[in-house]
């Protein structure tokens, strides 16, 4: 959702060096004469950067597509829309929205550590230009790629610019994580740094569109990056199956989505703000305070949180080390309920009853 909860002022040497743009609107708008695309000319498009494999049976073309799960295996389903001006920002390249909403559904799965399968695609398109869906499926179709999830349907329509995925993965019988399963007693993991893209699109709304100072344009691109090029942890999810109890994606804000786990678990969640993982980058740019206020509540992170027995350490530092990403243990399971928070400014409460 747009609207940063980060509402710190920026620090002085940092509003110094930005200066307020014109709409990035301006910045990525083309020149080419805008085209009408019928339903059949984007199924084409589409079509053809598919790719035939055994597990789809009969994919785009016909009414509806026809799979064939691997034996002994559950289907892992989720859906996400995304809508310009709710999600993400009118102004957003076209590249950027195609990978981001595959993303958010990726994540999903990472979360229940479900393998990526298969995913269908509901588009409803204002008039755009060929180059913007062209652009589009690169991003999809980029991030698609990396993660050997194949689409095999879906539907256009003229509307409002408006995306929505369904995504299906696969998971050995049993193996899902789920929010519910956390354990009085666990560590609480947090994958990769908190708050970048809510920082990102903090100095966004706030007219950071060009940032003049060497060192912080590459801070700030560094931010605007996981904005809109998340990297869902589907791998991490994988290997976590082994040694996690519990496990949700940060998307909504860190302390919104463990308060998933703690309600759905029956259990409370005790965070050390002094102990979240945040950016040099973001830190640098909005300094400490603000940078925690975005790491506990921005969202749109879609890094995996996730609780493990205690004598799991050794062995999650071990995977961590394997995939070249870090995980940060941030607190603890504890009897009661809701997610608690204790730092330098004092304890404070956040009770979740989702």
């Amino acid at each position: 959702m747009l609207g940063s909860p980060c509402s710190a002022r920026l620090r002085p040497a940092v509003r110094r060096v930005i200066e307020l743009q014109p709409s990035m609107a301006r910045l990525y708008r083309k020149a080419e004469r805008p085209m009408s695309l019928a339903e059949f000319t984007l199924i084409d498009r589409i079509r053809a950067r598919t790719v035939e494999r055994d597990d789809i049976v009969l994919g785009i073309g016909d009414d509806a597509a026809l799979l064939q799960p691997r034996p002994n295996e559950q289907l892992v389903v989720t859906a996400d829309t995304l809508n310009s001006g709710v999600h993400f920002p009118a102004e957003t390249p076209a590249f950027d929205i195609g990978w981001k909403t595959l993303a958010v559904n990726l994540s999903d799965l990472a979360a229940m550590g479900a393998r990526p399968a298969w995913c269908t695609l509901a588009l409803s398109l204002p008039e755009a230009s060929e180059d913007w869906i062209e652009a589009f499926a690169d991003g999809f179709f980029a991030l698609a790629d990396q993660h050997d999830i194949a689409l095999i349907g879906g539907d256009t329509t003229r509307g409002p610019l408006s995306l929505s995925v369904t995504a299906m993965g696969q998971v050995s019988r049993g193996q899902a994580l789920r929010r519910d399963r956390a354990q009085i007693g666990d560590d609480i993991w947090v994958s990769g740094t908190l708050g970048d893209a809510a920082g990102a699109l903090r100095l966004w709304q706030q007219g950071a569109l060009n940032v003049t100072a060497a060192t912080l344009l590459a801070d700030y691109e560094t931010l605007r990056l996981r904005l809109l090029r998340p990297s869902p942890r589907v791998t991490l999810g994988l290997r976590l199956r082994a040694f996690a109890h519990a496990a949700v994606d940060v998307s909504d804000g860190l302390l919104a989505d463990l308060g998933h786990i703690a309600a759905r678990s029956g259990v409370r969640a005790e965070v050390d703000a002094d102990a979240l993982p945040m950016s040099a980058e973001l830190r640098e740019l909005l300094g400490r305070d603000a940078a925690r206020e975005c790491a506990l509540h921005g969202g749109d992170d879609y890094e995996l949180c996730f609780t493990a027995a205690a004598d799991q350490r050794d062995a999650l530092h071990f995977v961590a080390e394997s995939l070249d990403l870090p995980i940060t243990r941030i607190g603890r399971i504890m009897e009661g309920q809701g997610v608690h928070t204790e730092g330098h400014d004092g304890p404070s409460g956040y009770e979740h009853f989702a």
